[in-house]
């Protein structure tokens, strides 16, 4: 069977997809979005993630390391970037897990002996399985396989997806998935790239045919002042998706939040929220709203 690189695995799930769910993240992902609370996985590789507080100085990873990268300073652990190969073994010896690697390669076995396991869950929810990220499609035939063995074994399956992703691949995922979690950022293709690294342009046509397929869609904003959540954007947002063949979408609006400022610290990784905040109440309400106006059901959470 076919084999990926992931990096968590998230029990009893209940924001990504119907039911209670178990949720498989992938590593790496085309897009680099500004405010992603993800950063570990937008690399396809391995990475090392170090947290000072954990450290006790005990210097178990320099001795380990057989390329000489790690350093003990005053400052804790320093890693020569240059001289990194990210094999782990600092991590596979540290008592405290200050230095722990994320990314993992799994076989599909793997991955189907966890799920089975909250296979009781699933069936006392209506849940299943998500493939997250990261993004999922960027590895497709690790996907596929998966996605075709929990069909085999009955398991609902949901893919969360940004879109990005050539539409001969996204086609070969909707004959296998059962719901689709598709994220909607900004409209205009040059605030889309300027933010995430990536015109719009293939995200909007995956869209629309997995629409034209009558695919089962949960549309996902995430809502930035200043970025997506004007009303120039929500409005020409709402348009379009009501604009889409097949069943309505439902629309889930994800109010920004800065709760992954450690993850890009433990990457040693710059973080700059300085141009990006949460909308108020009253703006998403209005939001709400405006989809409202076009005939979509929008709600905060999903």
């Amino acid at each position: 069977m076919s084999s990926g690189i992931i990096f968590d695995i998230k029990h009893y799930s209940i924001n990504d997809g119907p039911g209670i769910r178990t949720t498989v993240f992938f590593k790496g992902c085309p897009l680099h979005c500004a405010w992603c609370h993800n950063p570990e996985s937008i690399s396809p590789l391995p990475q090392k993630m170090y947290n000072e507080k954990k450290c006790i100085g005990c210097k178990e990873c320099v001795k380990a390391c057989p390329e000489e990268a790690c350093i003990l300073t005053p400052a804790g652990i320093v890693t020569d970037v240059d001289m990194c190969t990210s094999c782990g073994k600092c991590a596979d010896v540290c008592p405290t897990l200050a230095t722990e690697m994320s990314g993992r390669r799994a076989e599909v076995e793997d991955i189907l002996f966890v799920v089975e396991k909250d296979r009781p869950f699933y069936e006392e929810s209506g849940g299943g399985v998500t493939f997250s990220g990261g993004e999922p499609t960027r590895q497709p035939k690790f996907l596929l396989a998966l996605l075709k063995e929990c069909g085999a074994r009955r398991l609902h399956r949901a893919v969360d997806t940004c879109g990005l992703v050539k539409q001969e691949t996204m086609l070969a995922v909707a004959e296998e998935c059962d719901h689709f979690l598709f994220d909607l950022k900004c409209m205009d293709t040059d605030t889309h790239r300027l933010w995430t690294g990536s015109g719009n342009e293939l995200i909007h046509e995956n869209l629309r045919a997995l629409a034209r397929r009558d695919a089962v869609i949960s549309i996902r904003i995430p809502l930035i002042t200043g970025i997506n959540a004007d009303e120039k954007n929500i409005e020409e947002s709402a348009r379009f998706l009501a604009s889409l063949e097949g069943q309505k979408v439902v629309v889930n609006l994800l109010p920004y939040h800065d709760i992954a400022v450690n993850k890009y610290k433990r990457l040693g990784t710059e973080y700059d929220s300085s141009q990006m905040m949460a909308p108020t109440e009253e703006r998403v309400k209005q939001i709400i709203e405006q989809f409202a106006e076009v005939g979509l059901v929008a709600g905060v959470g999903g």
